[in-house]
């Protein structure tokens, strides 16, 4: 059963949390990053996203990166930008988005815990992402950002009606409405009782399992493990013994589509790549809604359904019968010759929230010359996979809405 804790949280002071809280350093690049926040001096990006307060010519990988992310937080707590909880409490994150909302509990989650697998993972990580928040966590001396972890309702129907009902009784610690129109709100669970009965709630979990973050969760357990190291003799309570994390019911989540668009043909004609494509494809013209097993490919300016033929469907293999792995497989590997999607430069990821439009857009601008409509992995797919202790392929779930982050840091010796 995993185990979580409490912490004292580095939060921001109330009225400043909306003009603190960004995105999550992974969903927006350096230059989004920098246009986001231009005329924000207290943007949280300016730490997660340190390399916007250098030219365009600094290597994001470079230590004086790390160092200005460090001065930055150390900055804002010196001046009570930021300040700490003044004891240790676990916190309720709620989001609206539309007609959505999803609940979810802020704590710390142990190492040992992921590294026995008690906390489970679907992906494998990228060294150079890796690395990259392995040294900010490390510098920084903080989590900044929450791993996005979900759980199975049904092994805990209590959990999820508590955080509700903590939600519902108590004012919010912040309550920020974001550009999109999405409600971020956090509460605070500070009583001990409370805080006991969250505790023997999780204790009833079999797993946890990471949604999205494998970076932020495999970067946070190395430096764990590296301190564990250097400090020779431990405790097992030393705060770098834990990462920050929220889990959210798995009914709560919304899992959107997460698209494909490839650079080239590997030397092939429209016409050769859809001969190969339809000896194991059903092949029609048009874009339709998408149900398991088929995607809508963009190509030469006409949208067509593909729909996998049965025999190459996957069968009753949690992993190859997922959509990702049918077009990976069938497509990508084989026929395009892009055997690793996590390091070839010949594709590129887009997320469903920004729609069809945005494939089509990246088409048309020369830059991609194909683009994949993806049907969306369920949850009941990534809980599967997870168990099996199987891997799914990268970017294989894009979930929505997105967490904010500077609402609350861990400070590693704090």
């Amino acid at each position: 059963m995993p185990a979580i804790k409490p912490f004292r949280a580095l939060r921001p002071k109330q009225d400043l949390a909306a003009s603190i809280v960004s995105p999550p350093y992974d969903v927006v690049d350096t230059q989004e990053a920098r246009a986001l926040a231009e005329g924000k001096p207290l943007s949280f990006l300016r730490v997660i996203r340190s390399e916007i307060e250098f030219s365009s010519e600094m290597d994001p990988y470079s230590h004086d990166v790390y160092a200005k992310a460090r001065a930055n937080l150390d900055k804002m707590a010196a001046e009570s930008i930021f300040f700490y909880e003044e004891k240790p409490c676990l916190y309720v994150y709620r989001i609206f988005s539309g007609q959505h909302r999803q609940t979810g509990l802020v704590a710390l989650c142990s190492v040992d815990d992921y590294l026995n697998e008690k906390i489970k993972k679907h992906e494998l990580t990228v060294k150079v992402k890796e690395d990259d928040r392995t040294k900010h966590i490390d510098t920084v001396n903080a989590n900044t950002g929450p791993v996005y972890l979900t759980y199975r309702d049904a092994a805990a129907p209590e959990l999820a009606k508590f955080l509700d009902n903590a939600a519902d009784t108590r004012p919010p610690l912040y309550d920020v409405t974001v550009e999109n129109g999405d409600r971020h709100q956090i509460f605070r669970i500070d009583d001990a009782g409370e805080i006991a009965e969250t505790v023997k709630h999780v204790a009833g979990l079999s797993a946890l399992y990471i949604a999205d973050g494998h970076h932020r969760a495999a970067s946070a357990v190395r430096v764990g493990t590296m301190r564990r190291q250097n400090a020779g003799k431990h405790t097992g309570v030393e705060a770098f013994n834990f990462f920050m994390a929220v889990s959210f019911p798995d009914t709560q989540l919304r899992i959107l589509p997460y698209n494909r668009v490839v650079r080239d043909l590997n030397g092939m004609s429209a016409g050769q790549f859809l001969a190969k494509i339809g000896e194991k494809f059903d092949i029609a013209e048009g874009k339709v809604s998408l149900k398991s097993h088929e995607m809508n490919m963009y190509l030469d300016g006409v949208w067509r359904n593909l729909k996998v033929k049965t025999e190459f469907a996957g069968g009753q293999d949690e992993t190859k019968s997922l959509d990702v792995s049918i077009l990976q497989n069938h497509i990508l590997t084989p026929l395009l010759n892009i055997e690793d999607p996590r390091t070839s430069k010949r594709i590129a990821f887009v997320g469903g929230i920004r729609g069809d439009e945005e494939l089509v857009r990246l088409v048309q601008g020369g830059e991609f010359v194909a683009a994949f409509s993806m049907f969306p992995t369920t949850m009941r797919q990534l809980l599967s996979v997870a168990d099996a202790g199987k891997i799914m392929p990268p970017k294989s779930t894009w979930f929505e809405p997105k967490l904010k982050s500077g609402f609350l840091v861990h400070r590693l010796d704090y």
